[in-house]
């Protein structure tokens, strides 16, 4: 299991607390870091069953500047998204949990970081 983590974040610091309180093994991802490629971000949307625009914090300063509110949420777009995804990664909804069994889950609840857990 890894999860890709901002550790200025709330919700980053509840879900390793209760990682930790559950005994689990698992990777910390600094993703604003450890930038993931386009190819790691399709592979995180594969497994969520997200698109990008699902996983884009839109009310991020990076995002009101490249207008991302406005841009279409379509599949001709899709690469666009995912592209400034990986340009701007603070854009990413976090914590993200990639799970054992090859799903990930946005473990923004301590219900959905159990539920990562439980795969």
């Amino acid at each position: 299991m890894e999860i890709w983590i901002n550790p200025a974040c709330s919700k980053c610091r509840s879900a390793i607390s209760l990682l930790d309180a559950e005994g689990a093994e698992y990777t910390v991802r600094r993703y604003l870091e450890d930038v993931p490629s386009e190819d790691e971000i399709r592979d995180v949307l594969g497994r969520l069953g997200l698109e990008p625009w699902d996983i884009t914090r839109t009310q991020e300063a990076a995002a009101k500047e490249l207008g991302l509110k406005e841009w279409p949420r379509d599949e001709t777009s899709r690469e666009r998204w995912i592209s400034a995804l990986a340009e701007h990664p603070k854009l990413i909804q976090r914590p993200i949990i990639t799970a054992e069994d090859g799903t990930a889950v946005v473990a923004r609840t301590d219900a959905a970081v159990q539920d990562a857990m439980s795969r």
